[in-house]
Order: C-alpha cells, then structure tokens, then sequence
C-alpha cells in the first residue's frame, strides 16, 4: 500500500512569512516519514468549510508550489488532486506537468478533472461553461496529452481546443510519461475515461464505502467494455486524518485495510493538523510500516 499527503490548507502560525519555511517542514518531514507521494489541491480560493476555513483564507497556486516541494524533495510523486481544466490552456497545462517532471526527477503525475468551483473561476473572472462542455475539454486535455507523449511534435484539433504544432521538447522524463489521474466517481464520463485515457483514478472516501466500491465496479465493466485491462490502471482513494483529533494510529490503519481489501493500492490523506510534525512522524513510525505489505 502506498501512502501519500494532500496539502491542501496554507494557513499556518506566523501568517504569509510562515508559509514558505511552513511547507519546507512539511514536505521534508513527509518525505523522511516515507510518503509515497505528495499532492495539492487546484485551487484559487479555499474551499468553504474545509477544516473551518473561509474561502479568502491563504491557497496558493499549485503547479508553482509543486514547483517549490520538487526542489525540496527526491522521492516522493507529486501532482494535483487535481487540475481542473477550466483553468489552464490545454497546450500550456501539458507544457507545465512535463517541465515539472523534468525538474523533479520523473515524479510528475497529471490530475485532472473536469472542474466543479463555480464561484471561484467566475470569482476570478474565468470562463465556466457548462458540464457538457467541461467534460469535452477534458476528454480534448486527456486526447492531448496521450497524442503529444507518444512523441516530439503534434498537431491536434478537438472539439474544444485546437493547435497546429505542439512542441514536446524537452520531453518528460517518465515513461512512458506522466502518469494520468482523473478525479472523481461519475458513472457515465468521468469513469468511462478513466478506463479509456487513464493511468489512476482517485475516489473520495466521503462518498462512502458502498459507493466507493460501486464506483470500481463501474469502471471495471468500463474497462470490459474497452478491452482495457482493469488491473493496469491504479486505485487512489482521498480522505482525512486528524490525529491531533479523533483519529488514532490503530484507526487509520483500520481504514486502510478496509480500503485494501476494496482494492485500492494508494491512499491519500488530508491533514488537518499537518504543520503539526509529529503527526507527520506518527504516519512514519507506525502507519506506513504497519502497511507496507498490503
């Protein structure tokens, strides 16, 4: 079982000044935990309610600050849970996950989904079409993606997005490239194009056990459905751990056999209390261990 981290609060002691010497911490700390891999959220605003928060509270720009944990760290994957597609031109989105896998070694994944944050695009004056239309510029980013790692230059026209000639120098150092996460449970598309474009999907676990495995049986009949062989493409599940608060090392190990025995082989925490090291350290001393062999 792997284990990863989803930083996706920067609102810490000591304000604005604290956060870059804050993130460090974090990030170094994990990594010595053994965290698998390490994630942010595409935001602009916060998420209202999460762990309290307010949606002006700090967030900061994702693929900048993945930038910034590439150079703070060796091993752990990194990505966004994940990129929404309203955001980013799909051309230069590619550009950016293949010049952050270079800089990091080859640790890069693409998470991407089709957006949900209303408020926060038209907030910030960014254009939010309509849910068909989202879905199709995500199928035209993952399309794009698969056309321009298969080699040097590409030329693609999708039914969202066109581009006459796509450099893909200097090329991502993964093979056979990046590897490509799509977030969510949506039964008809999103599912569906995990099974035909995807590397990993990710499942939030507050939808719950019974609809977290109803989600893996549909993307397995997808799969049937595509010739796509269901084990090849790896399940990531998303959910919060506090064990500043309810949570115990027992407990979460608990979870995480629940969620192995679905099928998941990659579990990705939030933490609330995450610039609090020693809960960092508690994942590295007891958890990680504990299920290294599931």
């Amino acid at each position: 079982m792997r284990i990863g981290l989803q930083i996706p609060s920067f609102k810490y002691p000591g304000g604005t000044a604290a956060i870059r010497p804050s993130l460090k911490q974090i990030v170094t700390t994990a990594e010595a935990a053994g965290f698998d891999s390490l994630w942010v959220m595409d935001h602009y605003y916060q998420i209202k309610g999460l762990f309290g928060e307010a949606y002006t509270d700090p967030m900061l720009e994702s693929y900048t600050t993945l930038g910034y944990i590439a150079g703070l760290t060796e091993k752990p994957y990194l990505g966004t849970l994940v990129t929404g597609v309203v955001y980013r031109h799909p051309s230069v989105l590619l550009k950016m996950v293949n010049t952050l896998d270079i800089l990091s070694g080859g640790r890069a994944y693409l998470g991407i989904g089709a957006a949900w944050y209303e408020e926060e695009a038209k907030g910030f004056g960014i254009p939010y079409p309509s849910t068909a239309e989202r879905f199709e510029l995500l199928e035209d980013n993952l399309k794009l993606a698969k056309a321009l790692w298969a080699g040097d230059e590409v030329s693609y026209a999708g039914r969202r997005f066109s581009a006459p000639a796509i450099t893909n120098n200097p090329r991502p150092l993964s093979r056979p490239h990046p590897r490509i996460m799509i977030g969510g449970t949506g039964p008809n598309k999103t599912l569906r194009m995990v099974a035909q474009y995807a590397d990993a999907c990710n499942i939030g676990d507050w939808v719950g056990a019974e609809n977290m495995q109803k989600a893996l049986d549909t993307l397995k009949a997808h799969c049937e459905a595509l010739g796509r062989d269901e084990a090849s493409i790896e399940k990531t599940s998303l959910g919060t751990v506090n064990l500043s608060g309810g949570d115990t090392p027992e407990s979460v190990i608990g979870r995480i056999k629940a969620l192995a025995q679905m099928g998941f082989s990659h579990v990705i925490f939030n933490m609330p209390d995450v610039s609090n090291l020693t809960s960092l350290e508690a994942f590295g001393k007891t958890i990680i261990p504990a299920v290294a062999s599931l």
